[in-house]
């Protein structure tokens, strides 16, 4: 796949955006004007690091304005809009498509707003210069063909964007992406919370991440914090976004591709340890949630 076969990706409404499987990542300079509205959402993730100008990206109920040394980060499935910032005369950012490794949310998630968006902010000592080489890496690697060397510079003819769709070019770009979330994550600055935010919807949280697979209800996840179902679902929705049973079936989604990448469980047995009530249903939501079945999804991750 090359990046002229790919949908367009700045139409002024309904933005098609690439597929899932496939590593996209390019290299934009865009003037005041410039914007991509998708009201479906993305069916991948889209990660944006801003090295000049100013942009402006909503997600949902979400919203944000990117400066440079941001990253910021689009989960799927979620309308969202983005283009120069009023004001701005132009915008200039690294973006990736791509279909996220389980373990970056966990590392994006003292980042998250909410609607599926994360905003790293830049700090004094923000690694900027070692994030921009390993973009310029993953543009590099994401150029190559099968698992041979990235063509000679007279090749490309300065093309901003390039795909990755197998072997060691999607591995390598995947590679060099993780590398920038760490970094970005590790220096950022964390969002303060906002006044008045109830330890119990943390507690919450932190017992869905403990056992994803446990079976959880609203009733129960509201006992343990000795709340009513109605006044806790009320709650926790008010403060994250979404509601109890959303975040428990990301949390288990997110579980389960991990057993895919690292473990020889039957999907049926990954469907039953990640708190699925039956193969068909967990193969709907995963399929729906990362673009391709579960099988599909293990093989891709290997590589094959």
């Amino acid at each position: 796949m090359t990046a002229a076969g790919l949908p367009g990706t700045a139409a002024a409404r309904g933005a098609p955006s690439p597929p899932p499987g496939v590593v996209v990542v390019g290299r934009f300079d865009r003037p005041m004007g410039y914007s991509v509205n998708r009201p479906g959402g993305s069916a991948s993730w889209l990660f944006t690091w801003t090295t000049g100008g100013r942009g402006m990206l909503r997600q949902g109920a979400a919203g944000t304005y990117a400066e440079p040394g941001d990253l910021v980060v689009l989960a799927p499935g979620v309308r969202h809009r983005y283009a120069v910032a009023p004001g701005a005369r132009n915008w200039r950012f690294w973006w990736v498509h791509c279909q996220a490794r389980p373990t970056w949310t966990a590392w994006l998630r003292p980042y998250a707003v909410q609607d599926g968006m994360y905003v790293v902010t830049r700090t004094l000592h923000a690694p900027g210069a070692r994030v921009d080489a390993a973009f310029g890496r993953m543009l590099a690697d994401a150029r190559r063909r099968g698992g041979g060397a990235p063509p000679a510079d007279d090749e490309v003819d300065d093309e901003p964007v390039a795909v990755a769709d197998a072997g060691a070019a999607r591995e390598l770009a995947l590679c060099a992406l993780e590398e920038v979330v760490l970094l970005t994550a590790a220096r950022g600055r964390e969002p303060s919370s906002a006044p008045g935010v109830d330890a119990r919807v943390r507690r919450t949280e932190e017992l869905i991440a403990a056992d994803p697979g446990a079976p959880h209800t609203v009733t129960s996840l509201a006992r343990s914090v000795a709340l009513s179902p109605s006044r806790f679902a009320h709650l926790f929705a008010r403060q994250t976004g979404r509601s109890p049973m959303r975040a428990l079936r990301e949390a288990r989604l997110r579980h389960a591709a991990l057993l895919l990448e690292s473990t020889d469980l039957t999907v049926e047995r990954v469907a039953a340890a990640s708190g699925f009530a039956g193969p068909s249903h967990f193969h709907r939501v995963f399929r729906e949630c990362y673009g391709t079945p579960p099988g599909a999804y293990r093989s891709g991750r290997s590589g094959s």
